[in-house]
């Protein structure tokens, strides 16, 4: 049987307002994996038509956030996600629709482990940019932390 993730796609509206401000929409949510969407809008494009480069990485940080929100939802009454550093690659210009596709880079019980033992576990979530076509436009590694809540 696996967990109930539905809760994330209105959490993350609530908790980050920017979500709702740009539209981003969450078309699957798992446990390790979450499919992000940003509409194409004219506000939010850059000087070649393609969304600017801020938007492309804002929606890749939130597909992974969604994903840590999923993953860890049963300890953050324990520990606060953070973001530690992040790394993005722009393939190709990103015309359209576009889709993040974030995934987990490490069991979540390990790092729950870890931080269960006291330290402040760091993980990766990997996420691949996609346009309209399918095609890649942009990787994105955003490294998390787990902070325990004092």
């Amino acid at each position: 049987m696996s967990a109930d993730h539905s809760f994330v796609a209105e959490a993350m509206k609530q908790a980050v307002p920017w979500v709702k401000t740009t539209g981003i929409e969450f078309v699957e949510v798992g446990g390790d994996r979450v499919v992000a969407e940003l509409p194409d809008r004219e506000e939010l494009r850059n000087h070649v038509g393609g969304p600017h480069a801020a938007v492309v990485f804002g929606v890749a940080e939130t597909a992974s956030g969604a994903v840590v929100m999923a993953a860890f939802a049963p300890h953050l009454d324990r520990a606060t996600p953070l973001v530690v550093r992040s790394e993005i690659a722009y393939r190709k210009l990103a015309l359209g629709v576009l889709r993040a596709e974030a995934v987990l880079g490490r069991p979540a019980a390990d790092v729950v482990a870890e931080l269960g033992g006291g330290t402040r576990p760091e993980f990766p979530v990997h996420v691949t940019i996609t346009n309209a076509e399918g095609v890649t436009t942009g990787e994105v590694t955003v490294v998390w932390t787990l902070r325990p809540n004092r």
